[in-house]
């Protein structure tokens, strides 16, 4: 493995069909037990959202964007590649696009994720995808400081922001052919006190928008529900968790990444179900190596009711796969991206695969199915495509920046209840590695 010190990456400054496994995945489909079903090499391949339909993913593919076809489960294929983007602009191309994201005939993204050199080009990009096959930039909007995700809602597009001016959210309106600022939000005008912690601690990983409200997982902050209906005027309406951030403090960078890594907090990635009744907040973490020990386990997801935004509660929490080597050099375990959709979770866990979970009583979630290859594989993220049908999973690109063997991927698997047979022991640690006692 290689190991890329990315303190920077969770702060903002974390082809043809694919054939490799294709005996097992004929093995799992003829013996009944749960697998993939298809795949396609995609380069890069990050975040992926699908359409309304579910024949079509949409991904973001680290230097540019990607669409694969669908409609054939058992066979996908790449429909589109838009890569080097704004490579005409003065420190162009755009790098490190991670995120993605799509409403009707427009697809948001944008990038670089995390920071790069002080020169380099930030920017959102506003895409036409009414042919899928073919999609047509319309605008780029340009900022001054890196953007990890991003998300499109009915007209608006909303961008993360990695600053020492509020770590905001950033506001713009979509509705036309264009991008044009129209607000902003930060932990700062709720608590100014914030102000005084080190921004990497209480950064602005992601955001999702439903009904409009905002759900803002601000990492040891906590997450924050935003009023977005007038998006020119955002106004707090509750918040989950956070640490106090007079506890906040980091006399040196070890000691940032230690607090940075490691549990309580990490609030990464926040999304509600249909009704907004449900909530689900993920939590990415590592354990750290300090020495002769390791301190810190990988993180999980809690469930919450949300049904008043304003006083929302805890209802249940999926723990982490467990790994024999949780660090950020090893295979680790901890929750990425998700969604939850008709009573459903689909969830990724990095090197511990990909899970369904029943969440129809969410004080009591079911694991249905759970599927992983560590070998080959490192999740990014899990999204359904036809519900009762199939889901689909998109393995990273050299594992984000973790493991260069890992080959970019989009999985198709069942949507089903099913067990995986022979599935690999994460607990016993990968050949060549010689994990640390827990401190």
């Amino acid at each position: 493995m290689r190991r890329r010190h990315l303190l920077a990456g969770i702060a903002g400054t974390a082809g043809a069909v694919g054939v490799v496994g294709a005996g097992s995945l004929l093995t799992q489909q003829s013996s009944g037990s749960y697998g993939p079903i298809g795949s396609v090499d995609v380069d890069g391949a990050r975040e992926l959202v699908t359409s309304t339909d579910g024949t079509v993913a949409y991904l973001a593919v680290d230097d540019g964007i990607a669409t694969v076809d669908l409609s054939s489960p058992s066979a996908p294929t790449i429909l589109a590649e838009r890569r080097g983007l704004l490579a005409d602009e003065a420190n162009g191309p755009l790098e490190l696009l991670w995120d993605i994201s799509v409403d009707g005939d427009r697809l948001l993204a944008a990038g670089p994720a995390n920071g790069l050199a002080d020169s380099s080009l930030h920017a959102a990009l506003l895409f036409d995808v009414g042919d899928p096959a073919d999609p047509q930039l319309l605008d780029a909007h340009r900022t001054a400081s890196p953007i990890h995700n991003c998300h499109l809602e009915d007209g608006t597009a909303y961008l993360t922001s990695y600053s020492e001016s509020g770590n905001a959210l950033i506001l713009l309106n979509a509705s036309d052919e264009q991008l044009d600022e129209v607000g902003r939000w930060s932990p700062l005008d709720v608590d100014p006190t914030w102000g005084d912690v080190p921004i990497a601690l209480w950064q602005l990983h992601d955001v999702a928008v439903q009904n409009g409200v905002a759900y803002l997982p601000y990492w040891d902050a906590g997450t924050y529900l935003v009023d977005v209906s007038d998006p020119a005027d955002p106004a707090h309406l509750g918040h989950i968790g956070g640490q106090d951030p007079a506890t906040l403090t980091a006399d040196s960078m070890f000691e940032l990444q230690v607090n940075l890594l490691t549990l309580p907090g990490n609030s990464h990635f926040a999304e509600p179900d249909e009704s907004g009744d449900l909530l689900a907040v993920g939590r990415e973490a590592w354990a750290v190596d300090v020495g002769d020990c390791v301190r810190g386990t990988s993180g999980g997801i809690d469930l919450y009711d949300a049904s008043d935004p304003t006083d929302v509660g805890h209802l249940a929490t999926i723990d982490p796969p467990q790994s024999a080597t949780p660090t950020r050099s090893g295979q680790f375990t901890t929750a990425h991206n998700f969604e939850l959709r008709d009573d459903r979770l689909y969830s990724s866990w990095y090197f511990g695969g990909v899970k369904v979970h029943d969440v129809s009583d969410p004080r009591s979630p079911d694991q249905l199915a759970w599927w992983r290859d560590p070998a080959v594989a490192c999740f990014w993220t899990a999204r359904s495509a036809v519900p009762g049908e199939q889901f689909v999973a998109s393995s990273a690109g050299d594992a984000g920046g973790f493991d260069d063997s890992i080959q970019g991927r989009v999985y198709v698997f069942p949507d089903r209840a099913g067990n995986q047979s022979n599935p690999p022991d994460l607990t016993e640690p990968p050949a060549g590695a010689d994990p640390l006692p827990e401190c």
